[in-house]
């Protein structure tokens, strides 16, 4: 593994709040040392891990956050993975949980019946339960949508993926990441 991806620092807006969860906002060490000496974030913590130059040394940022807020966009992209993200990787027909590379997406009203590409008509699919329901409406089928598909905002997008953290959590992000864990009771 080399020292860029060992050594990724957290990026959080200037509210605190990562500016997203899923995927991680991550920059490499080389990015988060720019922003620092552009004066354009602040280091919260650091790796013990130093970098050093002839007449500069360095402890590499492991959590960093921006010093200016910047305005997250509230329609978000209309792309396959935020439609997975959105149905929480299930398929929307028989209600288990794929890996994204086993998911499809489907037109509820099939394009050729005059469905559009749009959130309100994808859903989440595997592909088996896609190849079934194939160019048929939900009552030629009997499969129905579990959730009907909206268009969400990116809170929601940012929520469903509070449920998928990372494989990799260094431990001084903890206190930045709020995952589905139980404070004190």
């Amino acid at each position: 593994m080399s020292i860029a991806q060992a050594f990724p620092a957290l990026v959080l807006n200037a509210d605190f709040r990562p500016l997203s969860y899923f995927p991680l906002s991550l920059w490499s060490w080389q990015e988060a040392i720019k922003a620092v000496f552009l004066d354009r974030v602040n280091v919260l913590s650091e790796y013990e891990r130093t970098v050093r130059s002839p007449s500069f040394e360095m402890q590499l940022p492991s959590v960093i956050a921006l010093k200016q807020y910047v305005h997250l966009d509230r329609r978000p992209a209309f792309t396959r993975f935020n439609v997975f993200l959105r149905d929480r990787f299930h398929c929307q027909y028989c209600g288990d949980r794929f890996r994204t590379e086993d998911l499809t997406f489907d037109h509820v009203v099939p394009r050729s019946r005059g469905g559009r590409t749009t959130w309100t008509n994808i859903v989440t699919a595997c592909q088996s339960c896609n190849l079934e329901k194939g160019n048929r409406l939900p009552g030629e089928t009997g499969m129905f949508p579990r959730t009907r598909p909206v268009q969400p905002s990116t809170f929601q997008l940012q929520e469903n993926g509070r449920a998928f953290p990372p494989n990799f959590l260094h431990e001084s992000w903890n206190d930045f990441l709020y995952w589905d864990s139980e404070l004190e009771s």
